[in-house]
C-alpha cells in the first residue's frame, strides 16, 4: 500500500487566504482607477462649461459696450446738430441786422441825394450852392447859397432882435431856419438861438426830431424883408456847437 502525502490543512488554508486577498487587492485597485477616471472626466467636462460661460459673458459684455458706445455717439451726434442750429441761427440774424443796417445807410445817403438835388434846383433862380469842408470837429461841411432870400416879415420900423420864445421876431428866425435846412417847423428841436456878433445878426442850433439831422444856421436881418440864411453849419453832433 502506497502512502500519499496529504497536504496539511493549516497550508491549504494560507493558500485560499492569501488568493483572496490578491482578489481584494485587484478590487480595490479597479476601483481606484474608475474613480481617477470618473473625476478627470467630470473635471474636463466642468472646465468646458466654465469656458463656455466665460465666453458668453465675454459677449454680452462687448455686446452692451457696443450699445452704450452707439448711445453715447447719438448724444454727440445730437449735441452737435444742436450746436450747428445755434450757430446757423445767429449768422441768420447777424445777417439780417447787417441788410437793415445797409437799407437805412442807403435811405439816409438816397434822402441826403434828393436834397442836395433840391437845393441845386435852386441855381436856375440865379443862385450858387457852394459846399465846404470845415476846420471845427463838429462840423460835417459847410453850405452857402447865394440864392436864399429874405422870409418875409410883419415888422414894422426899426427892427430890434428878440430873443424871447414865440415872440414875432423869435418866430420869423425859425422859419428862416426851416427854409434854409429843408426841417419843417414842426419836425424840428430849437436847441438855441443866440446873437450872431452884431444886433442884426443871430445864430440858431436845430436838430431834426428823429435826432439824425444837426444844423447851425447864421441869419442877417435885411430891413423891411425878415431875415435871411447867410450860411449853414452841417454838425455831426449838438455837443459844443452853442
Amino acid at each position: 500500500m502506497t502512502n500519499e502525502e496529504k497536504p496539511y490543512p493549516s497550508r491549504l488554508k494560507k493558500k485560499k487566504e492569501k488568493n483572496r486577498s490578491n482578489s481584494i487587492l485587484n478590487i480595490m485597485i479597479g476601483l481606484v482607477f474608475a474613480l481617477i477616471l470618473i473625476i478627470g472626466v467630470s473635471m474636463l467636462f466642468s472646465g468646458g462649461d466654465d469656458q463656455a460661460n466665460e465666453s458668453e459673458e465675454v459677449a454680452i459684455s462687448t455686446g452692451t459696450e457696443e450699445q452704450t458706445s452707439g448711445s453715447d455717439d447719438g448724444e454727440s451726434a445730437s449735441a452737435g446738430d444742436e450746436d450747428e442750429d445755434a450757430e446757423a441761427k445767429a449768422e441768420e440774424e447777424a445777417a439780417k441786422k447787417a441788410e437793415e443796417a445797409k437799407a437805412k445807410e442807403e435811405a439816409a445817403k438816397k434822402a441826403k441825394e434828393e436834397k442836395e438835388k433840391e437845393e441845386e434846383g435852386s441855381v436856375t433862380k440865379g443862385g450858387t450852392i457852394t459846399r465846404e469842408d470845415s476846420s471845427d470837429p463838429i462840423v460835417d461841411e459847410t453850405v452857402i447859397n447865394t440864392s436864399w432870400e429874405p422870409v418875409g416879415t410883419k415888422q414894422k420900423g426899426d427892427h430890434v432882435s428878440v430873443y424871447q420864445k414865440d415872440s414875432v421876431d423869435w418866430n420869423e428866425k425859425v422859419k428862416a431856419v426851416s427854409y434854409a435846412t429843408g426841417l419843417d417847423s414842426n419836425n424840428m428841436y430849437v436847441m438855441m438861438i443866440k446873437n450872431g456878433g452884431g444886433p442884426q445878426k443871430s445864430i440858431a442850433t436845430v436838430q431834426s426830431k428823429d435826432e439824425s439831422e444837426k444844423y447851425r444856421v447864421h441869419l442877417e436881418w435885411v430891413d423891411g424883408e425878415g431875415w435871411k440864411p447867410v450860411k449853414m453849419d452841417v454838425l455831426k453832433t449838438l455837443q459844443g456847437a452853442y
